[in-house]
């Protein structure tokens, strides 16, 4: 079966690429460079025990290839990618821009990234180049257009893999250079500097600007810059990286048009970089890494929610995990080692949700440098480990389940939207509290419906919502006047949606629309007329036994009923959670943050009125998924928990080979069911 067909290269059809892999991919980044030539036999040995088939390499050797200015030598990459191919295993080729070589910083220091206070970084970590420098993308596509030229046509090449996790340490850079880039790029967004004044409102503090020349980024000011500003210097440093990727690409494009090219996005671990979505449409194959968080006390419920907004970046397609860790990182603050079983099923959990594989960061443990702590495939310890073992069951587990690849999550009836430019806004000035931010309601809306085996698709407001049940739409802060109607007419045509505090508040530009819940405020049939945050440890109770925190609001009915109102505190029986009916549905508004209980309750109220019904019948907290073919669907079962769970389905199951009736999933289990048919 071939997989990881590129969806956005027009030079040729995608059925005419290469295939990334058989089945599903299963490896990891390899840094041969990091040992002795001897250790490579030792690796490409035990990668072919745990049935790996696919490598990121290459992605921090750029100083080792290009050893002087103009002066290279690939005699090691030679032998490492012939040695690779002889292994049958396949090499994700990295572009190794994310780590310039110190003879370049040190000739060309003024390629590196400034920080807000006017403060150059120095040498010594990585991406330490700023995204709108002239000299470093001269140097950066040479090595690209030397690397194509070598490699282009080498048996183990799959794919281009472009630097690595672009903007994770030069998301935004404030130097003069940036700063000329800045003012064309406003110049083009806004045509007229009148039109700039008056999308960011700078009459406000007097900042009036004449000329795009007066436009300086975002630098140190004792006081906040305005929102509308800010807002507009993510966009363009989003759109800086974004213009750096496609250099490299075009490069590898012209070069090799038969070999697909991605980047690794971080699409949850790292929030505030690249409007990913933008991105999506600019890959082949959209790839991304996901860290689980140490303190989280259920990693697996904001992998899933990771997971399906990387399925909704992709439009649904196939997706690769590039990169996730065999157990703990070393970049937390306490780095909390996996659970025995815990790496199989976080991999599984992605596969679940669309990924066509699963690479880990990364092969060999590294005695040396700043992530020498950083879990791997081979530890330290060295293969006779639990990490090792493991990882090589999930191999074989991946191979017995390849029937499935290529194969597509099937559509929810819960969409939830979420956008980028939303988060960005919401980060964008001051708010009326600390507390708030665009994540944490969509994730305790995800893992109360994950936790009730439903599915849910994460896509952005201006999808197409035909098709759906209910939407979500959890503290959506920027929403156009476009999108609240399409929202609306969706409703009206008999949909439920869920909306949550501070929705819609905002335009495109960061300016208030007006009485909140400003664009939603029709759908919603509410006024809010004052927001009242809470302070950390206060708690307001809902007549209707639902507990608040951190958010509430002097809100009035205008068409819609109260559902429940606030019981105790300052706002004692005021509207709190409220409901609009528009023509032949239904529009919810919550004007608190409910705890995790109340969720819940929220959610089954949801579930009851749009008769919504789970992937599956099984017990509460079984993470249930089901990816489809053309005549087959195959149904994973996640037991995250100490307890057998059961799950009334039917069907041969592909990891352990024997037939599954309606029963136990064992503790800390996962079971991938090629599902008898469906009715």
């Amino acid at each position: 079966m071939t997989t990881f067909l590129s969806r956005a290269n027009d030079l040729v059809q995608p059925t005419e690429f290469r295939r990334i892999s058989d089945g599903f991919a299963f490896g990891g980044d390899y840094s041969p460079e990091q040992w002795p030539e001897k250790v490579w036999l030792e690796d490409i040995q035990l990668m072919r025990r745990a049935g790996v088939n696919s490598v990121n390499l290459g992605v921090f050797s750029w100083g080792l290839i290009e050893v002087a200015d103009g002066e290279f030598d690939f005699g090691w990459l030679d032998r490492i990618m012939g040695l690779l191919h002889e292994g049958g295993i396949g090499v994700n080729l990295a572009t190794p821009t994310a780590a310039p070589p110190i003879w370049l910083l040190q000739a060309h220091p003024e390629i590196l990234p400034v920080n807000d206070n006017g403060i150059r970084a120095a040498q010594g970590g990585r991406l330490g180049w700023s995204p709108s420098s002239a000299t470093f993308r001269r140097y950066a596509l040479r090595v690209v257009e030397k690397l194509a030229e070598r490699y282009g046509e080498h048996p183990a090449l799959r794919l281009w893999h472009v630097s690595n996790e672009l903007g994770n340490e030069n998301a935004k850079c404030f130097s003069d250079e940036t700063g000329r880039a800045w003012q064309r790029w406003l110049e083009a967004t806004f045509t007229t500097i009148d039109a700039l004044n008056e999308a960011w409102g700078t009459a406000f503090w007097g900042h009036h600007y004449t000329s795009f020349g007066q436009l300086q980024p975002p630098r140190y000011s004792r006081t906040g810059h305005n929102p509308g500003l800010l807002l507009d210097f993510e966009r363009f440093s989003s759109d800086a990286l974004l213009d750096h990727y496609r250099a490299e690409r075009e490069v590898l494009r012209r070069i090799t048009p038969r070999v697909p090219v991605t980047t690794n996005f971080m699409v949850q671990n790292h929030p505030g970089v690249g409007d990913y979505r933008a991105w999506a449409g600019e890959v082949d194959l959209v790839s991304n890494d996901h860290y689980t968080i140490g303190i989280d006390p259920e990693r697996h419920g904001e992998l899933a929610f990771s997971a399906d907004r990387v399925r909704g970046m992709a439009g649904g397609d196939p997706w690769l995990l590039i990169e996730h860790s065999t157990s703990a990182v070393n970049w937390q603050a306490r780095n909390r080692a996996k659970s025995a079983g815990e790496l199989a099923r976080n991999s599984l959990a992605h596969i679940a949700r669309g990924a066509e594989g699963a690479l880990f960061f990364q092969w060999r443990q590294s005695t040396a440098g700043s992530e020498q702590f950083h879990s791997a495939v081979v530890p330290h310890a060295g293969a006779n480990t639990k990490v090792y073992r493991e990882a090589e069951a999930l191999g074989a587990t991946l191979s017995a389940i390849a029937e499935v690849a290529g194969s597509r999550v099937e559509t929810a009836s819960v969409a939830m939207l979420f956008d980028y430019d939303a988060a960005s806004a919401l980060r964008s000035g001051r708010k009326p509290t600390v507390d708030i931010n665009s994540l944490a309601v969509a994730l305790e809306l995800h893992r109360a419906l994950t936790a009730r085996g439903i599915a849910v698709d994460i896509i952005h407001p201006s999808d197409d919502l035909d098709g759906y049940t209910a939407v979500l739409v959890p503290t959506l802060f920027l929403m156009t006047g476009e999108n609240a109607g399409r929202l609306t007419a969706w409703v009206s045509a008999g949909g439920h949606a869920v909306v949550t505090y501070f929705s819609g508040i905002v335009n495109e530009h960061n300016r208030v629309h007006g009485t909140y819940p400003g664009v939603l405020r029709d759908l919603l049939g509410v006024r809010v007329e004052e927001i009242f945050p809470l302070f950390e440890d206060e708690r307001v109770t809902l007549d209707n036994g639902w507990t608040g925190s951190i958010w509430t609001e002097l809100t009035h009915l205008d068409g819609a009923t109260a559902v429940a109102g606030y019981a105790t505190g300052e706002l004692e029986g005021v509207p709190a959670i409220t409901r609009n009916t528009v023509g032949a549905g239904s529009a919810s508004y919550v004007a608190t943050h409910l705890d995790a209980e109340s969720t819940g309750a929220l959610v089954d109220d949801l579930v009851s009125r749009a008769n919504l019904r789970p992937v599956a019948v099984a017990d509460r907290g079984l993470e249930l998924t089901r990816r489809v073919g053309d005549d087959r669907s195959w149904l994973f079962a996640i037991n995250h928990s100490p307890d057998p769970l059961h799950l009334d389905a039917a069907g041969l199951d592909l990891v352990t080979g024997n037939r599954f009736e309606a029963g136990a999933v064992a503790p800390g289990s996962v079971v991938v069911l090629r599902e008898d048919t469906r009715s």
